[in-house]
């Protein structure tokens, strides 16, 4: 038997950051549609489908390929929804496949090799959790934290380390791509588990647009000034 995999792209209709960030334009093509080719590129995802709360944001999906099968709730559209909500909705809607793969907008340079290579490491793994992570700019063992008249204390406590390059190396999540087996979700409701498998992107690739000047960033990227 196949095995089926769902792609949602959650994008709601307000953005407090970027209004109509979803929709607007990067590099002559609406934000959502670089994801949208991406993901319609791949060769594990089975169907593509945008969770979107919005009329424009829902003619948007269309245009580029995407389906939009039902239009999200307003209650699962608010600033304070948690980021996993809309997503369990989602696979509620459009029962029958075994793994989501969750493509946030906010992440153009991802490439269809990335969201495979993902995919590919939750199957050859045998696990059921994988998301995108990149190594961290800034280590955490040279940050601190502030105790009362703020007196500095690390924030990991471990002996002090000088050169850069003796450090453990760190990682966080760059909000690109999450995978998990369907059934498994529903019951974790989180991505983030104690067996959660890590697929390392580029920083290059790993941009997250979320304020109006990471716009031009991103398209100077795009276009190799950057």
């Amino acid at each position: 038997m196949t095995t089926r995999f769902l792609a949602v792209i959650p994008a709601r209709g307000g953005s407090k950051g970027v209004p109509r960030k979803n929709i607007k334009l990067l590099a002559e093509k609406p934000l959502i549609a670089w994801t949208i080719e991406a993901a319609k590129k791949s060769k594990y995802i089975t169907t593509t489908i945008v969770s979107t709360d919005d009329e424009e944001i829902y003619a948007v999906a269309k245009e580029y390929g995407a389906e939009v099968p039902f239009m999200r709730p307003a209650h699962l559209a608010a600033d304070d929804t948690p980021g996993v909500a809309p997503i369990l909705h989602a696979i509620e809607q459009c029962p029958g496949y075994d793994y989501v793969v969750v493509l946030q907008p906010t992440s153009p340079l991802r490439t269809t090799e990335d969201i495979d290579g993902a995919i590919e490491k939750i199957l050859e793994n045998e696990l059921a959790f994988c998301v995108s992570v990149v190594e961290a700019t800034q280590s955490p063992y040279w940050m601190y934290t502030f105790k009362e008249h703020g007196v500095m204390q690390p924030l990991i406590d471990t002996p002090l380390v000088v050169r850069r390059q003796d450090l453990p190396k760190a990682y966080i999540l760059n909000g690109a791509i999450y995978v998990a087996k369907v059934e498994e979700l529903k019951k974790t409701k989180n991505f983030l588990t104690p067996t959660t498998i890590a697929y390392e992107m580029p920083e290059e690739r790993s941009f997250d647009i979320d304020v109006e000047r990471d716009f031009f960033v991103c398209e100077w990227m795009m276009k190799g000034f950057i």
